[in-house]
């Protein structure tokens, strides 16, 4: 579905991201007390009546000023604002009219996009009316009086919004597979962003930690619908203090939680690092899809060995993500990463496939002529009744079997082996619930005794 964009325009620390949490309804983006959190521009999903939209945080613009991230931050914003269907300006109520606010108000009424203006932080509604009466200066419009940190207002300036949006039955409903970019600070996750999109989506720079939030952006190859998100950087926890890296890491942890698909990006140059498997074992853990990308594969020295030497060398340090595919990249020059998207498809579809019941039996019962269970010393032999698939993303299969404990650890990877062997299931984790006789009769029939 091809949502309308709304951008939320002005100075820093005018509470834009706060507004953004109030209007979206949730408490995503970073709200701290501190100016210059947001860089980039970030999407937030939204709803009011009948209507479906994005809200878009932006940095705070300064036009006075070009140090450090702030042409870059202008640079978003006005990306932002030329995709917008509406934009919002905020202003701070407390403060009053700046500079800043005419210089931006002043821009603003150059352009062809219909901007309403939110004066936040009018916590009293009767004080509310007479701060936001300061501000018929800009030549906006009527100001509304809003806080975002409360709610008060913010019904009436969304009521105002909806002339310029249209309704989400108007809108087109096409399916998105949802791809997060994650990896250590400084291994080009937002450079390989820019390079799938063609434009400078993401603030670069060769500063580690640049990419504070998780950012949002839809592209269309051939019909499907990426959502591709950015994520910051994650260090390791000791390294990290308390702020707006803090923030973004949990932000970058619920990207994976929330993706059909995972890129891990890696450093050619640096190789798989202790971070990086701490990465892929908690995509693993959250039963997400994965795609391992080797960033940075331009700047490698090579002769005829070097990829199988690169290859040995990730499979013996992300031995537990074995399942997932890999591709060598260069965000810088492009190379090979159209082909990224055509391995998320594959993961995609394997992370949300289904088997049926007497196929999966098929291939257990191969397996089990080739290879029959342990049997302890005492005697015992582990017996496997049958299997089925009980869920998918990730794909689920519960054995049945008459004691888990007979199974070691072995003839488990031997199981999972066959049935990726057999089945596929590439670029997914693939879950087995190995479920013992008695639970599987006593949830057939609770209230009796079951003889085993």
């Amino acid at each position: 579905m091809s949502l309308p964009v709304v951008a939320i325009i002005g100075r820093p620390n005018v509470g834009k991201s706060t507004l953004v949490n109030r209007l979206s309804g949730m408490m995503d983006a970073i709200v701290h007390d501190e100016p210059g959190v947001t860089r980039d521009r970030t999407y937030r999903s939204a709803f009011w009546r009948d209507r479906d939209f994005l809200v878009v945080d932006t940095g705070g613009l300064v036009f006075d000023d070009d140090t450090e991230f702030l042409p870059l931050i202008r640079e978003q914003a006005m990306m932002a604002l030329a995709e917008a269907s509406a934009a919002i300006m905020v202003v701070d109520g407390q403060a009053g009219p700046t500079a800043a606010d005419e210089a931006i108000a002043t821009w603003l009424r150059q352009q062809s996009v219909p901007v309403l203006l939110a004066v936040n932080k009018c916590e009293s509604p009767d004080q509310g009316l007479i701060q936001a009466a300061e501000f018929w200066a800009l030549g906006l419009g009527e100001p509304y009086p809003v806080s975002g940190i409360h709610g008060n207002g913010t019904g009436e300036l969304l009521d105002a919004l909806m002339e310029f949006l249209p309704a989400t039955s108007e809108l087109e409903d096409i399916d998105e597979i949802k791809v997060a970019i994650v990896g250590r600070p400084n291994v080009g996750k937002s450079s390989l962003l820019n390079a799938f999109v063609g434009e400078n989506r993401a603030i670069v720079s060769p500063i580690s930690g640049t990419t504070r939030d998780t950012i949002d952006m839809v592209v269309e190859r051939d019909g499907q619908r990426y959502r591709l998100i950015d994520t910051a950087g994650i260090r390791k926890k000791k390294q990290v203090d308390y702020g707006p890296e803090f923030f973004g890491i949990n932000r970058s942890f619920k990207a994976i939680r929330r993706a059909d698909v995972v890129l891990l990006v890696l450093d050619a140059i640096d190789g798989v690092t202790e971070q990086d498997q701490k990465l892929a074992g908690r995509i693993t853990e959250d039963g997400r899809a994965c795609v391992i990308v080797v960033n940075k594969w331009d700047a490698i020295e090579k002769d005829s060995y070097t990829i199988y030497d690169y290859e040995r060398h990730l499979k013996e340090r992300l031995h537990f993500t074995d399942w997932a595919e890999t591709i060598f990249v260069s965000a810088r020059t492009g190379q090979r990463v159209e082909k990224i998207l055509d391995l998320v498809n594959t993961a995609a579809e394997q992370h949300k496939r289904r088997v049926s019941t007497s196929v999966i039996n098929e291939v257990l019962q191969e397996a089990l002529n080739w290879h029959t269970p342990p049997t302890t010393r005492q005697g015992r032999q582990g017996k496997i009744y049958y299997g089925t698939q009980v869920t998918t993303r990730p794909p689920t299969v519960a054995l049945f079997v008459n004691d888990p404990k007979l199974f070691n650890d072995n003839f488990r990877r031997y199981i999972e082996r066959q049935f990726r062997q057999q089945l596929g299931f590439t670029g997914t984790p693939l879950r087995l619930l190995w479920r013992g006789k008695k639970v599987r009769d006593m949830e057939q029939s609770p209230n009796r005794a079951v003889k085993v």
